[in-house]
């Protein structure tokens, strides 16, 4: 196997909650209020839809898709939720440090060092280089038709990584570590905050279906999971491969997915208000430029 790249769960499509839309010859991140599924090919007018986008929005209020039925590729979490913080080179479109928290892998002069990493609040080289925090959850969705497939939903917000953080390792500990069988669904929700000056912002929480109890969920996910021992399926050496493939190179974006990521989670300075948190509306983000402009009296 070729050294130094990461190989990442097959990816057959993307989740968001917003849209990249052509302003001026430039793509500029533009949030909104409820999923959007796409292919991975990209044209003038922003990503294609993919065929399940109009199936889950035909059934949905107005059109717009608030919950998506889900299950997981794996039962680790890690595996499931990759989570770090990530500086990236704007000129070259390349990460130039990637941190847990504790340790961080940065490029210098003389290639890739570790260096302690405090996060990017207490980071003078994370506030210099727009170091953010950076998570990736891979999700099969009802209705696709690849067993080993994924859709992917990165996030640069917050409350998104908490809270589908928690519900991945809530989820692995009730269930004995057959997270995988659950049947769940992501859900986008919201909340007020301060910093959002209390209008909603929009976040991703990944739930139980609406119909299932906690008892009967668990119930059939470990019988799903004993069904599959029994037909020879070994769930423990994919966990145990895919853990290999993501480690075999030093950073999990492609430079091709990377030129993408600036545009789309970390844009210039001037549009950072609308990707620092999760999804706000254009509105807000117009109202807190002003704000930093005119100064505040809070």
């Amino acid at each position: 196997m070729i050294k130094g790249l990461a190989i990442t769960p097959p990816i057959i499509g993307r989740i968001s909650i917003g849209k990249l839309v052509n302003k001026n010859d430039k793509w500029l991140p533009e949030k909104d209020d409820s999923f959007t599924l796409t292919t991975q090919i990209q044209n003038r007018s922003g990503w294609m839809l993919h065929p399940l986008h109009q199936r889950y929005s035909e059934g949905a209020a107005n059109g717009k898709i608030r919950s998506i039925p889900v299950k997981v590729l794996f039962n680790d979490s890690d595996l499931n939720l990759r989570a770090e913080y990530s500086a990236f080179d704007r000129s070259t479109g390349r990460p130039i440090c990637v941190g847990n928290g504790e340790v961080a892998k940065r490029v210098g002069e003389g290639g890739i060092e570790e260096v302690p990493c405090p996060s990017p609040e207490r980071c003078r080289f994370a506030y210099e280089q727009g170091c953010k925090l950076y998570g990736r959850l891979n999700v099969q969705v009802d209705g696709q038709n690849d067993e080993l497939g994924s859709f992917i939903f990165r996030t640069t917000g917050y409350n998104s990584v908490r809270t589908l953080a928690a519900r991945l390792r809530y989820f692995e500990a009730i269930t004995g570590g057959n997270t995988r069988h659950l049947l769940l669904q992501l859900k986008l929700r919201a909340k007020s905050t301060t910093q959002s000056y209390r209008t909603p912002v929009f976040y991703v929480d990944l739930t139980l279906r609406d119909e299932d109890t906690l008892a009967e969920a668990v119930s059939t996910a470990q019988q799903e999971a004993e069904h599959y021992r029994q037909s020879g399926v070994d769930i423990a050496s994919l966990e145990n491969t895919a853990k290999q493939l993501l480690h075999n190179g030093q950073f999990e974006d492609g430079e091709e997915e990377n030129s993408l990521l600036l545009d789309e989670f970390y844009p210039e300075q001037n549009s950072q208000p609308e990707t620092t948190q999760d999804a706000k509306p254009t509105n807000l983000v117009k109202a807190t430029r002003l704000t930093n402009k005119l100064g505040t009296a809070e």
